[in-house]
This record gives structure tokens, C-alpha cells and sequence, in this order.
């Protein structure tokens, strides 16, 4: 297994009690002792987790959060992220700003990205995906 970054919609698998996805954290949790998600990837569940006033959600989020890794933008992971993003423009294939940070963020620290949204994901050169839903 290679160190993986969750992406939002694998995230919220995991919180929701996806068994496939659970099973894959386990797993990825007893090599690394721990699983790493953008500061991206923290800010979509938090604002949501919010506007739905889910306070037991919640919760349940910021305890999984404590004890894994928040992987933080820096200039490294915005430059390549904005290259990425560039480069889609011009070509007309953009996937939106939060997504193509992520996926700098996880290019920037050579991890692979755990997603289920493969169809974006897949149009970026350089990008390791997994989708632990399936």
C-alpha cells in the first residue's frame, strides 16, 4: 500500500459507516499509523458539517482529524496546483480551484489520492488515484 491522502467524498464515506472504505482505512491505518487529508479536504467537511449544524457529525470529524495528519498548503504545493490548473484552462478540462489543490497537495507530497471521483481526478498528469469505495 503507498501513503494515501483522502479526498472529500472518500472522507465522508469513511464518516458515514461505508464499510469498503472503513475496511481500506484499517488497512492503510495498521502500515502507516495513520491517514492524511488536505487542509482542502478539512475545510469542505468542517463548512459542511456547519451549515448542517451537525454537531455529533461534528464531533466524530474532529476526533478522526486529531488523530491523523492535516497536510497544509504551502508554496511548493500552491505552484504546482496552479500549474496543474493552467495548464486545464488552456486545454478547456478544468475539475474547480478546491479539487486542483488537492491534488497538488498530494502530487507535492508524492502520496496517492483516495477518491471517488475518478473522472476529474483522472484528467491530471503526475496524479496517483485510488477509489476505496468500490
Amino acid at each position: 500500500m503507498k501513503p494515501s491522502m483522502l479526498d472529500t467524498d472518500v472522507l465522508s464515506e469513511f464518516l458515514r459507516g461505508n464499510s469498503k472504505v472503513i475496511k481500506k482505512v484499517d488497512e492503510h491505518l495498521q502500515e502507516f499509523g495513520f491517514v492524511s487529508l488536505s487542509i482542502i479536504t478539512y475545510y469542505e467537511i468542517l463548512n459542511g458539517l456547519l451549515y448542517k449544524d451537525a454537531k455529533k457529525q461534528m464531533a466524530k470529524f474532529e476526533s478522526f482529524a486529531s488523530l491523523n495528519k492535516i497536510i497544509p498548503l504551502t508554496l511548493r504545493t500552491v505552484k504546482i496546483s496552479a500549474s496543474i490548473q493552467a495548464e486545464m484552462r488552456k486545454k478547456g478540462t478544468e475539475i474547480g480551484h478546491t479539487d486542483t489543490l488537492i491534488a497538488g497537495i498530494a502530487i507535492a507530497n508524492e502520496m496517492q489520492l483516495v477518491t471517488n471521483n475518478t473522472d476529474h481526478f483522472n484528467r491530471i498528469k503526475g496524479l496517483d488515484i485510488s477509489n476505496w469505495t468500490i
